[in-house]
């Protein structure tokens, strides 16, 4: 009841919302391509996502052909990126489990991504999800037996949309990481997309320091609509109830202030989400300001605490394994 309660409250207010942005969507739809630096941006036709020209050096299917039963034992863990990101946003989580020899790693770049601007625009998002389903089939017909998902923001409502829709057989499956999962954004003007996308045509991003090539700086209103179904189609299923797979765990890591992943996300998974056995899951939330709180490289600010709820984060995860 609670979260039919929390539902009802954020239609309402998006309801509303929409209402005052009627007047708005009788602007004359802007065409104009946003100023693209091809030199620098991802967005442009000169920078790539380098697993799409090296997929053995990020997706554990394409590095090890041939497992050996020592290597089918060890856990794979299949790491998922957000919206507008690549597969950049897992490489600390792979480096600090290399470090400690806990497990393989497969960085999926989401369809859709990493590639231009025309791509990024014409992607569904059930594009973005099918590389996630495809690396996971190949590991388990490979023969591993022991497979994670990390997932962090866009990411999380893709994996659960998995899970409730029976994409994959998860007799292979342990446990997943949700990390700032995107389920209610922060910015509730997102619902507003469908009726004043076509006047913005696109929305600019504030790159940080170390993100150019590696984040689309022009989000298109085709993929921010993409998102909002994405997001919506979530909060629907976890209104009827989603219930993982039997011995599937699942541990969300939540910043308690983020400006992209309304807090709300992580209620509504706690309780529209439950194990095989009834039991809720785990929640964490994490005394943090910033967005993915897994992913500090690139950042223009980054604080000892910061590092900290990174360390313990990939050490729990690790611990999970």
């Amino acid at each position: 009841m609670f979260v039919v309660f929390i539902m009802s409250i954020i239609t309402k207010t998006f309801t509303i919302l929409a209402i005052t942005a009627i007047g708005l969507s009788s602007c004359s739809k802007d065409d104009t391509p946003p100023p693209i630096n091809n030199a620098v941006d991802l967005d442009g036709t000169l920078i790539n996502d380098s697993s799409l020209t090296f997929p053995e050096k990020f997706l554990q299917s394409a590095a090890n052909v041939n497992p050996s039963t020592w290597d089918l034992e060890k856990p794979v863990v299949i790491s998922v990126h957000g919206f507008s990101a690549t597969t950049f946003e897992w490489t600390e989580f792979r480096e600090f489990s290399k470090s400690k020899n806990s497990c393989f790693n497969s960085q999926v770049l989401l369809g859709a991504h990493g590639r231009d601007y025309a791509d990024f625009k014409n992607g569904t998002w059930q594009q973005w999800q099918q590389p996630i389903i495809d690396e996971y089939n190949k590991l388990r017909t490979l023969g591993y037996k022991k497979i994670y998902f990390a997932c962090s923001s866009t990411g999380c409502p893709l994996i659960l949309d998995i899970i409730y829709n029976n994409k994959i057989n998860p007799d292979v499956l342990k446990h997943i990481f949700l990390v700032d999962p995107v389920v209610v954004p922060s910015n509730k003007t997102m619902t507003l997309i469908s009726a004043v996308g076509p006047a913005l045509n696109y929305v600019e991003t504030t790159m940080e320091k170390g993100e150019d090539g590696f984040w689309y700086k022009y989000r298109p209103y085709e993929a921010i609509e993409q998102l909002n179904m994405l997001t919506q189609e979530i909060r629907k299923d976890l209104e009827s109830g989603i219930t993982l797979p039997l011995n599937v765990g699942l541990t969300v890591y939540k910043s308690k202030k983020d400006g992209t992943a309304d807090p709300m996300s992580a209620v509504l998974i706690k309780k529209g989400l439950k194990l095989s056995n009834g039991s809720d899951v785990e929640v964490q939330m994490i005394d943090s300001d910033i967005h993915v709180v897994t992913r500090l490289k690139g950042r223009n600010v980054i604080s000892d605490k910061d590092i900290e709820n990174q360390k313990i984060v990939f050490n729990h995860m690790i611990g999970k394994l």
